[in-house]
């Protein structure tokens, strides 16, 4: 989908997303300590506003500009005080990150999916802006899920199973701290299903 096509599914609904948290994310991210995050393709801005909430200052980009409008809403009606801290961005996850290189203490991937070219260099993106020690945070459908879970994409080409994002992260400066296939349970109009998501979380190195 391009940002046309986001622009207009954004605009049909009042919330696409839920406003908590991805669990994985909340998983993952909650025991840090709060510095300055980057969360990119990040819709609505469910992950990027808790994590403010948590204590971050987050830069926050997607390439809806619905999505992006919505997500300052969003901020302005739970972040109080504390809004300064959220940075809302139009721009595309396969460019070069806002700000210097290594300046971002986590860097955040949330079902960002995309062709295999597109997504690794999305992820070479997200490591050169997260300094040495820092974490990139990676969540997705996985290719599993077509088969074994529910709901998600249906196009192999934008799903990606663990393996196939440390395939994309060789050669990169990380080393890789959790990788894996999680459940996630979704509440359907047929009762609960299970969606299988990857979970990889990488620290950048010196």
């Amino acid at each position: 989908m391009d940002a046309k096509a986001w622009d207009e599914r954004y605009a049909a609904h009042d919330l696409v997303w839920s406003v908590e948290p991805n669990r994985f994310v909340a998983e993952i991210v909650g025991p840090l300590t709060p510095g300055h995050g980057l969360d990119l393709a990040a819709g609505e801005g469910r992950n990027a506003i808790w994590m403010v909430e948590q204590g971050w200052s987050v830069v926050a980009l997607d390439y809806s500009s619905v999505a992006v409008d919505r997500m300052r809403s969003l901020a302005a009606d739970r972040l109080g005080a504390d809004v300064g801290r959220l940075t809302p961005m139009v721009g595309d996850a396969t460019l070069p990150a806002p700000g210097d290189p290594g300046s971002y203490d986590l860097g955040l991937l949330s079902y960002l999916q995309l062709p295999a070219d597109e997504w690794r260099g999305a992820l070479r993106g997200a490591v050169t802006a997260v300094r040495p020690g820092g974490r990139v945070v990676v969540v997705g459908h996985a290719g599993r899920n077509l088969a074994e879970g529910w709901g998600g994409p249906s196009d192999r080409a934008v799903l990606y199973d663990p393996d196939e994002v440390l395939d994309a992260a060789e050669g990169l400066p990380v080393t890789v701290e959790q990788s894996g296939i999680r459940e996630r349970p979704v509440e359907t109009e047929e009762g609960e299903r299970v969606a299988l998501d990857t979970v990889v979380v990488l620290r950048r190195e010196a």
